[in-house]
């Protein structure tokens, strides 16, 4: 079962349940897949506890980005 108003994919969000801004990858059962802006694991998201991201969260999405950028 996908959940009901699922964003569009790639969509930056925020979820409320980790406190952390991730990008829309898919659906999967009840769940939204978020991968961390910049990459790394995907994670399952209650629908019920993203929303999406303001202007602060895409710039901490950004800034994420480019420090993932750097490493080496």
């Amino acid at each position: 079962m996908k959940p009901k108003n699922l964003p569009e994919l790639g969509v930056l969000v925020v979820d409320d349940g980790r406190d952390v801004v991730g990008y829309v990858i898919g659906a999967e059962g009840p769940y939204l897949q978020l991968r961390p802006p910049g990459g790394g694991l995907a994670w399952d998201a209650d629908p019920d506890h993203v929303h999406p991201a303001g202007d602060l969260d895409h710039l901490r999405a950004r800034v994420s980005e480019l420090n993932r950028q750097r490493r080496p």
